[in-house]
C-alpha cells in the first residue's frame, strides 16, 4: 500500500470516486503484470521471468496514467 501512495498517489490530484477508481485499476494492472519484484527475480507476479537481456536490444517506453508511471520494454 505504501509503495501506491508513494508511487501514485503523492504525485496524482484525484478528482472525484470514478477518477480514483481508474487511476488504482491502472496502478494494479501495472503492478501485477509489468513492475519488476526484487522477490520475484525481477518478474511480475502475473508474468513468467523476462528472457536474458541481449546488449543490442532496443527499449521503448509507455507512459501510463499522464506520465506519472513509465514502463519498459525490450523488443527485438
Amino acid at each position: 500500500m505504501g509503495g501506491c501512495r508513494r508511487e501514485l498517489l503523492d504525485r496524482t490530484l484525484i478528482v472525484n470516486d470514478g477518477h480514483l477508481r481508474h487511476v488504482l485499476a491502472a496502478y494494479e494492472t501495472h503492478f501485477n503484470t509489468h513492475r519488476p519484484h526484487r522477490a520475484l527475480r525481477q518478474a511480475a507476479p502475473l508474468r513468467p521471468l523476462p528472457d536474458p537481456v541481449g546488449p543490442d536490444g532496443k527499449v521503448i517506453r509507455r507512459d501510463l496514467l499522464g506520465g506519472a508511471i513509465h514502463e519498459y520494454t525490450q523488443v527485438s
